[in-house]
């Protein structure tokens, strides 16, 4: 039997930890420190793809992590046509979830996996739909004081404060929390990986 491969996550999210070692997963967590401002693409899908290649191709580049497999991820929320990430303060986060109660928008998470001993990756975008519900502005309010909306995409998760303002989604779930499991086993396959021999 070949030994495990070492997986690094190229992301400092706690949430998408949690994913990968509720699915058996035992990642070491390398942050890039890449600047997203540098970074612009046509649409949100494409800029949240971007942003997850240039994340994981920085942390594969080092030495440290030689041989291992690097998992970068990026989400956005795409609303009318624009990529929202985290919100600048709670000004801008408040204004953000009064134009988005009531409507739908689209969590497009980019993941990217760098293969260092292969010298080889696999990308994609997993795009999953958000109906938002309709939360008083006392509600919306309240929620901004808790802090939670400034640490993530879209000024909103699934799990955790925000949950009862989301009225449902139509995708994966993981994938509105940050990362999207099928996709990355996907892109693992694509690598000639199965996610099955990753587990710990």
């Amino acid at each position: 039997m070949s030994a495990q491969r070492r997986l690094v996550l190229a992301s400092a999210s706690p949430a998408r930890l949690g994913l990968l070692r509720q699915a058996g997963l035992s990642p070491e967590v390398v942050v890039s420190g890449f600047d997203e401002s540098r970074v612009t693409a046509p649409t949100p899908a494409e800029l949240a793809l971007a942003l997850a290649e240039a994340k994981a191709s920085l942390v594969a580049a080092r030495p440290e992590v030689s041989g291992a497999l690097v998992v970068g991820c990026d989400s956005v929320l795409e609303l009318d046509g624009r990529a929202l990430g985290k919100p600048a303060d709670a000004e801008e986060a408040v204004a953000r979830w009064k134009s988005m109660r009531g409507r739908v928008g689209v969590l497009q998470t980019g993941h990217c996996v760098h293969d260092t001993a292969a010298k080889r990756y696999a990308s994609a975008t997993a795009s999953t739909l958000v109906r938002f519900g309709d939360p008083t502005d006392e509600e919306i309010a309240a929620y901004v004081a808790s802090g939670e909306p400034l640490h993530v995409a879209g000024a909103f998760t699934l799990d955790g404060r925000s949950a009862p303002f989301i009225d449902g989604i139509d995708g994966d779930p993981g994938n509105v929390i940050g990362l999207s499991l099928p996709l990355l086993r996907r892109l693992l396959r694509r690598l000639d990986v199965a996610v099955t021999d990753l587990w710990t």
